[in-house]
């Protein structure tokens, strides 16, 4: 999508319309963004949004997270998702690898109590799948961290194609 309107120009439902799925399925970080308008450009509407997930307490942080669809298995996800999943080809999963990713999901899932968080624009099932093979071993501190990164990796993905 190109952005082409005046930030501030726009109504608290349209802003919601084009921002709200920023952060998954999580608008109301769009909402608290709008209510600090004007922004004086596109990079405060980011700081802005990123300082707001930003101070998120854990547990607020971990609702984002399980907002999360399982990566290669969910079938139900936000347009953006599922235009990210299919970048990787995830949607095209040998039967093999779809288990893999199942299992991965499931056990990742039982051990940190959020879905396992990538973002998966430019790199493909392989990669992804190693880095789900190497991540799951972590323990618990650090894979929240490296969750709340990703996430924060995801949104400004989203906001770099949207605004540009």
């Amino acid at each position: 999508m190109k952005f082409t309107k005046n930030l501030n120009a726009l109504s608290e439902i349209e802003f919601i319309s084009i921002f709200g799925s920023v952060f998954e399925k999580s608008e109301w970080i769009a909402y608290e963004a709008f209510r600090e308008k004007p922004f004086k450009n596109s990079k405060d509407l980011i700081d802005k949004m990123i300082n707001i997930y930003n101070k998120c307490s854990r547990e607020k942080t971990a609702e984002i997270f399980n907002l999360h669809p399982k990566l290669a298995i969910e079938k139900k996800l936000t347009k953006f998702s599922s235009k990210e999943q299919g970048g990787a080809q995830l949607d095209k999963c040998t039967e093999e690898e779809f288990l893999e990713f199942s299992k991965l999901n499931s056990n990742y899932e039982k051990k940190f109590k959020f879905p396992f968080i990538i973002a998966v624009k430019g790199k493909n099932k392989d990669h992804i799948l190693n880095d789900f093979r190497t991540r799951i071993n972590n323990n618990y501190e650090t894979e929240f961290n490296e969750a709340k990164i990703q996430v924060m990796k995801i949104a400004l993905l989203r906001l770099e194609e949207i605004l540009n």
